[in-house]
């Protein structure tokens, strides 16, 4: 989790650029929803980076610059305030697909190297952040647990989320983190399942063809029935909100849900493998 200091400073930073931005729109005669209509977003996505409720992008800072005739202005204060974040916060690339992930009615996500994060027990989650090379602080490794646990309210809201999440069966037969650690992701996965609205499917390794060649990504629906994708590779993470892409990441999951597993041959998986650890 990240430190008081740490988040006082990007809430600032946040809502300065927030503030910058309704500035320039009312200089420019523009309503939030006028606004949102030209750059094809939702009209809440403006108000909340007004707000600073949420962070403004590079891409969407550029595309503001060239509606409202800034001169950059908007580009160079988002790169000020990326540069001004301490080590300790997430990308905002990552704070902006949380931030979405918290309000979503529909998550899919297919995961093929390590257990999807709203899954992952604190002891697997600290498996997996001690790994990390450059090796962080074991004070660094405990934020980023906090960090990670705290986004798995996602999956006990009063309102259930609709998730589903197929997996790689490498995850599961991975010794990450030792026997013990591998034995609690086990029955985490089959507890995971019994809740409201979540099911879990395994893409066996013997699957001769699958659609999810290309790599792990997550697809979710907002409030506002906005469709999105995320994606993350090296030291680098990526949100999609362009139509066609997004649709052909849907079909890929759509593909990937008949040739996993299903829910019941899942949990049959997990509780052998269970008996097996």
């Amino acid at each position: 989790m990240q430190n008081h200091k740490s988040i006082k400073q990007q809430n600032s930073s946040a809502s300065v650029v927030g503030a910058l931005l309704a500035k320039l729109r009312r200089n420019a005669q523009l309503t939030q929803r006028a606004l949102a209509e030209l750059l094809c977003v939702h009209e809440e996505t403006i108000a909340s980076i007004e707000q600073g409720r949420r962070s403004l992008l590079p891409d969407l800072a550029e595309q503001l610059d060239r509606i409202l005739a800034t001169g950059g202005v908007l580009a160079v204060a988002v790169e000020s305030a990326t540069k001004s974040e301490k080590s300790e916060n997430f990308p905002l690339r990552a704070q902006e697909f949380m931030w979405f992930e918290r309000k979503a009615i529909n998550l899919s996500s297919y995961e093929t190297v390590v257990a999807p994060g709203l899954l992952q027990t604190e002891a697997y989650a600290r498996s997996v952040f001690r790994t990390a090379t450059p090796a962080v602080s074991e004070e660094e490794v405990e934020r980023r647990v906090t960090a990670r646990l705290e986004r798995q309210a996602v999956l006990h809201r009063e309102t259930p989320v609709m998730a589903n999440f197929i997996i790689s069966e490498a995850i599961v037969l991975s010794g990450l983190g030792g026997p013990q650690v591998r034995r609690g992701l086990l029955q985490h996965l089959l507890n995971c399942a019994d809740l409201p609205g979540i099911s879990v499917q395994v893409l066996e390794l013997r699957c001769d063809s699958h659609a999810g060649l290309s790599g792990p990504f997550v697809l979710l629906e907002t409030p506002e029935h906005q469709l999105l994708a995320y994606t993350e590779a090296q030291r680098t993470s990526r949100i999609i909100a362009d139509r066609d892409e997004v649709s052909a990441l849907a079909q890929k999951y759509g593909m990937l849900r008949t040739q996993a597993l299903n829910i019941r041959q899942t949990q049959d998986l997990l509780k052998r493998l269970l008996g097996e650890s």
